[in-house]
């Protein structure tokens, strides 16, 4: 097995763990997190794409989608997380 395949299979493995636990989580902080775990598997399977053999220079395309992906991912992150207590502090409201 060569080291692409392998980072490609563990990338797949993360986005499928991410998916599978952003169906099934009832939670929401756990929805957030396994959406977090997806997007982590899919930066991991851009970097791979971009590798070449070591003469060959790497395409910094799928590098600065991955990169421009982080931001956009905690950005998204800290918004999801800033409704979750907002609707936390509402449904508390609502049992008072």
């Amino acid at each position: 097995m060569t080291p692409d395949l392998i980072y490609g299979v563990t990338g797949i493995a993360v986005f499928a763990i991410g998916l599978v636990g952003a169906l099934c989580a009832q939670d929401r902080l756990r929805r957030v997190l396994a959406l977090k775990l997806c997007s982590v598997g899919a930066g991991f399977l851009l970097v791979v794409g971009a590798w070449r053999v070591p003469p060959a220079s790497p395409d910094p395309v799928p590098h600065a989608l991955v990169i421009t992906g982080i931001v956009v991912m905690v950005s998204a992150t800290a918004v999801a997380l800033a409704l979750i207590r907002r609707l936390q502090s509402l449904e508390a409201e609502d049992d008072d």
